[in-house]
């Protein structure tokens, strides 16, 4: 059964008010909800679009390569940030308060100590 083009338009409106009441009326968005019917009432004409071969898929005359191509591997090192020290050592990052460097100054010597 063929709607006309009158008919078609007054079922999205009316979809698009009850819609729209059903959301709480807000003020000046009527059209955004005869826009949502519309969209909706186009799923409904056209329940099977969504399942049509994408045309962006199709080789347009290539032909289609033997193998699958192989994905790139992905590195183990995703780029992980060190916390609180710079890439270039276990040194905490400048600027820092005169105590504080005072106090690494001597957690390193006595790793060194340590070290020995």
């Amino acid at each position: 059964m063929a709607m006309t083009e009158e008919e078609r338009e007054r079922r999205i409106r009316e979809r698009g008010l009850r819609l729209w009441r059903a959301e709480g009326a807000p003020k000046g968005r009527e059209a955004e909800y005869v826009e949502r019917a519309r969209e909706l009432q186009a799923i409904d004409d056209n329940p099977t679009a969504g399942q049509l071969p994408n045309p962006m898929t199709q080789h347009h005359g290539e032909v289609p390569p033997a193998e699958p191509v192989e994905e790139a591997a992905l590195e183990e090192n995703l780029g992980e940030f060190p916390v609180g020290y710079t890439d270039e050592g276990e040194r905490l990052t400048s600027p820092m308060t005169r105590a504080k460097e005072r106090e690494v100054l001597r957690e390193e010597q006595a790793e060194e100590q340590e070290e020995k």
